[in-house]
């Protein structure tokens, strides 16, 4: 596991070198009272879901949707 530290509005960016094309990029954009807010940028084919969603993904047996759902308006 790769360890890093972010402040916030800095990023972290998985991919995009040397002939590899950009997959995720993730932006810290909040920290407070413990929480963390990260905002996730990738290519709509791209899923991205939290870890307990992914787990219920997988132990229903069916496969992960195709498509990213649309993202939610910013505040």
């Amino acid at each position: 596991m790769l360890v890093l530290t972010r402040k916030t509005q800095e990023s972290v960016v998985v991919g995009g070198v040397d002939g590899f094309e950009r997959v995720l990029k993730v932006t810290v954009l909040e920290i407070q009272g413990g929480k963390v807010r990260l905002g996730f940028e990738a290519n709509d084919d791209v899923p991205i879901h939290r870890q307990e969603v992914w787990e219920r993904i997988l132990a229903s047996g069916l496969p992960p949707p195709t498509e990213a759902p649309p993202a939610p308006a910013a505040p």
